[in-house]
């Protein structure tokens, strides 16, 4: 039995209410929901494993497979598209030697291209790990993404 996963589970009493506050903090302490973590889950909180796989993938904001410690959300949706988020993305591609949808080899970061963050005005926007930086341009975006490194 993983110590972390008690831990976690034991913070919300075994409850199974509280599945989602759960795998959010196994996530958050993992990068990712590993599949062996998942069946501790499911026996200490009584829950089939196939719900708690159900949940997992239904939100997109969990996942199954290793990320980075720093996740890179790129806009790509119009505005930001008309003023260089292309650019910006295949610059840190370059960077990160990644491109949209995987995570580095060393597990800093991983990089998703989403169609909106609600920002319109600030395009070209990405954010890292909730932390929204605007108005970017390539060498600019590099720049910030090595001040996580």
């Amino acid at each position: 039995m993983d110590e972390k996963v008690t831990a976690i589970v034991d913070r919300y009493q075994g409850n199974k209410r509280f599945l989602v506050s759960i795998l959010q903090d196994i996530q958050a302490e993992y990068y990712y929901l590993p599949k062996e973590v998942l069946a501790q889950v499911s026996e200490s909180i009584d829950v089939p494993l196939s719900k708690i796989f159900s949940v997992s993938t239904f939100f997109k904001a969990f996942s199954l497979e290793p990320r980075g410690r720093h996740l890179v959300n790129v806009c790509v949706g119009t505005a930001c598209h008309v003023r260089g988020a292309v650019k910006v993305l295949e610059g840190i591609e370059r960077e990160t030697g990644i491109t949209a949808g995987q995570t580095d080899k060393d597990r800093r970061f991983s990089l998703e291209a989403v169609n909106c963050l609600g920002c319109c005005a600030l395009g070209p926007v990405i954010v890292i790990d909730g932390e929204y930086h605007g108005k970017l341009t390539t060498a600019k975006a590099v720049e910030i993404l090595k001040s996580y490194e």
